[in-house]
């Protein structure tokens, strides 16, 4: 049995789904801070299987050893944690204690259950406002631009260090790019509970017509046309890397990295405009000033995840794109109520 923490979140979703396809069984650890227990019901009706699920949250050690003795669990997927860059800046010390602390605890859940096989969603903001690109694991670390990615690096130290201390571990740091996208299904995709911080949800209420105009958040950067870079990676690629991860990790000991990206970087306009072709909706724009936290380009070299575990994205951007549109029109056909507030948008 895996545990994945964040099981209904966006892409702990996704994993959970390629996870029952390939005949695994699941169990969802979740305090559906950022999610919905529906998630569960589309989970079950796209894998036709139901994982099992439990509402805590992952920092809560007693139900951690609580579930580990009740439950046959093998390996951890952790995806549970905050993810928005903007926030972390307002809000540190909720990141830190969320996604350092949460860690901490699972790491220490784990140990006393005797479990040592875990795959971490980590995040490239780890590299920070790396000079070379592409991207690559032997990167330097350690000076993320914002609290989001400080709190990632920060997880990452705590499993190497853990491993270190204890042969037994065997541990893959997920560094992902910019996941978007949902399941070709149309049953799965990005809705957080409050207002988005990412890109693509913006851009596909506002495409809706639940919003207004998309607000970018800088024009000015050193990039073709003036607006952010980023290597955008399909969602359900993610989730195939995830089940790759864990079987390469079955034979491993240690520490391992991979990148997950595509290894080609699109900026803002270049993605709003790929959304247009896909979609024949225009998106209405405006520009605002720099967001703190953001950096100027970021795009993955992702040639060691094909070494070592066979993972490559599938996906190009405008395939990205539509399956993306397909879930958010499915959504309004279900009746599924958007997530609306009053705070302006990103163009992360």
């Amino acid at each position: 049995m895996i545990l994945i923490t964040g099981g209904t979140g966006y892409i702990g979703a996704h994993v959970a789904v390629e996870l029952l396809n390939n005949g695994d069984q699941v169990l969802i650890l979740d305090n559906l801070c950022n999610s919905s227990r529906t998630t569960l019901g589309l989970i079950a009706s796209v894998a036709g299987r139901t994982p099992g699920f439990v509402q805590a949250d992952v920092r809560h050690r007693r139900t951690l050893n609580s579930l580990f003795r009740e439950y046959p669990i093998e390996a951890v997927v952790h995806c549970a944690g905050l993810k928005a860059v903007g926030e972390s800046v307002r809000d540190p010390l909720r990141y830190y204690a969320t996604n350092v602390g949460g860690s901490v605890t699972l790491c220490q859940a784990m140990a006393e259950a005797g479990v040592f096989r875990l795959v971490f969603s980590s995040s490239a903001t780890v590299y920070g406002d790396c000079p070379q690109m592409p991207i690559a694991e032997t990167c330097p670390t350690g000076q993320p631009t914002n609290p989001y990615g400080q709190s990632k690096l920060m997880a990452e130290h705590v499993m190497r260090s853990t491993a270190a201390s204890d042969p037994r571990w065997s541990v893959g740091l997920l560094r992902y790019f910019n996941p978007i996208g949902a399941h070709r299904s149309g049953k799965l995709g990005e809705r957080p509970s409050s207002t988005p911080n990412n890109l693509l949800p913006y851009l596909l209420q506002v495409a809706a017509r639940e919003r207004a105009v998309l607000k970018v958040f800088g024009n000015d950067y050193p990039t073709p046309d003036g607006t952010g870079v980023r290597d955008y990676v399909h969602v359900a690629d993610l989730a195939d890397g995830h089940v790759r991860a864990l079987e390469f990790l079955r034979g491993e000991t240690g520490v391992h990295v991979w990148n997950f990206g595509t290894g080609r970087g699109y900026s803002v306009l270049e993605v709003v405009q790929a959304f247009e072709r896909a979609s024949g909706v225009r998106v209405p724009l405006s520009f605002e000033a720099r967001r703190e936290g953001d950096i100027a380009r970021c795009w993955a070299d992702p040639a060691k995840a094909a070494r070592q575990i066979g993972w490559k994205a599938r996906h190009g951007l405008e395939q990205m794109l539509e399956d993306a549109w397909r879930w958010q029109c499915c959504s309004r056909e279900r009746g599924e109520p958007l997530a609306l507030a009053t705070l302006p948008a990103t163009g992360r």
